[in-house]
């Protein structure tokens, strides 16, 4: 299916499909909703969706379909070479990302790869994936370390016991502490970790490596 809100680019999309007998255009629609109405009926194996669309934008029924039609994959075809258009067109479920002055084999390339049920991102679409990812990875990091700077050689020691299991009564028999002293790292951890329960505090943990 074509999703496309100018025609001229729709008949030449489809002018370059029919030249190939790999593929069969189901449909087309101008918009997202007139989309999503078709696919009620006709459900392609891959829809070639324009990220600019009046009204309803390519990002949010890209969305809707994945949550909706689970066999159904979208590649996402946009002027847009700019990261957060990228970004939250994988986050909405899109299966690749193709730019308009893509060359016909390399549209061609990507439909195929996407109909196999891989992901294809253009080579500097999927750079800009990278270092997006990257630069998260580098966040987390700075925010785990920053968290792990909060904590006492001693929190750090209960927090081991707590991710191991342990009971408050358990650790303070280990370090020999009192039960009520345990209790009070963990609070106190709790309170500048801002976690609201000793799970969630055991959660973070783990995620990001606090010990």
């Amino acid at each position: 299916m074509l999703v496309d809100d100018h025609s001229i680019v729709r008949n030449g999309i489809r002018s370059l499909l029919e030249q190939n007998d790999e593929f069969l255009i189901v449909d087309e629609a101008g918009d997202g909703e007139e989309a999503l109405e078709k696919l009620k009926t006709q459900q392609p194996d891959v829809v070639l969706m324009d990220i600019s669309l009046p009204g309803m934008s390519g990002i949010q029924t890209t969305q809707i379909i994945s949550r909706l039609y689970k066999n159904i994959k979208t590649l996402m075809l946009s002027m847009h070479n700019n990261e957060d258009y990228i970004l939250r067109s994988v986050e909405a479920g899109a299966f690749g990302y193709i730019l308009k002055d893509s060359s016909s084999d390399e549209m061609m390339k990507a439909l195929r790869t996407i109909a196999s049920g891989e992901k294809y991102f253009s080579s500097p679409v999927a750079t800009i994936i990278l270092n997006g990812y990257m630069h998260q990875l580098k966040k987390t990091e700075r925010s785990s370390k920053i968290r792990r700077s909060k904590l006492s050689k001693k929190e750090k020691e209960i927090l081991q016991f707590l991710v191991d299991g342990m009971s408050s009564r358990e650790i303070a028999e280990k370090l020999q502490l009192s039960v009520r002293t345990v209790d009070n790292h963990r609070a106190n951890m709790m309170r500048r970790l801002q976690v609201k329960n000793a799970a969630e505090l055991v959660k973070m943990a783990v995620e990001e490596k606090l010990i």
